[in-house]
């Protein structure tokens, strides 16, 4: 398939990824990318590639993995691409990807609650990010949560509300 129709699914774990360990009563990541694979083949969506990167919490998420990241998405010849992240610090990987990257799509998502738990909220942020980046003209680093997408200086998660929301426009005197 033709890479520049095609999307590429960058998995780096987060909530979505969480699974319930039985044993230890945790919820861990899985270091694969089984939920991603099984959401795109129940909606029969073929024209993605996924590649499986650094498999942490997003609290855990730092400077080399995110210089990884950005290693990986400067080698690729994608130029559509999600980034399957968690919601914790999905605003600061997104800064420092737009400040290093100006010649691609890129959205990340995320999910406040595991897929294996909650499948609603991973897959309908996943679906979204999709949708929008098949019509998206304008390269840039958007942010998809729950149900809004923006680049990625105009929203961010209201810990207290437990939300993403858009920021307010600043008003210049």
């Amino acid at each position: 398939m033709n890479k520049k129709r095609k999307i590429l699914i960058i998995n780096t774990g987060g909530t979505f990824n969480k699974i319930y360990n039985e044993i230890t009563g945790n919820l861990i990541i899985q270091k694969n990318n089984k939920i991603i694979k099984k959401i795109f083949k129940t909606s029969k969506i073929y024209n993605v590639k996924i590649k499986g990167l650094i498999y942490k919490d997003s609290l855990h998420i730092n400077k080399k993995d995110r210089k990884k990241l950005l290693r990986y998405i400067n080698k690729t010849d994608f130029k559509k691409i999600i980034i399957v992240h968690g919601t914790d610090t999905v605003n600061l990987t997104a800064s420092y990807l737009s400040k290093n990257i100006k010649n691609k799509k890129i959205i990340l998502i995320g999910s406040m609650k595991p897929f294996n738990i909650n499948p609603i909220e991973a897959t309908s942020n996943l679906m979204i990010a999709y949708g929008f980046l098949t019509l998206c003209s304008k390269n840039n680093i958007y942010v998809c949560m729950h149900g809004l997408i923006k680049k990625q200086n105009k929203i961010y998660k209201d810990k207290k509300m437990g939300v993403f929301k858009l920021k307010k426009p600043t008003t210049k005197k």
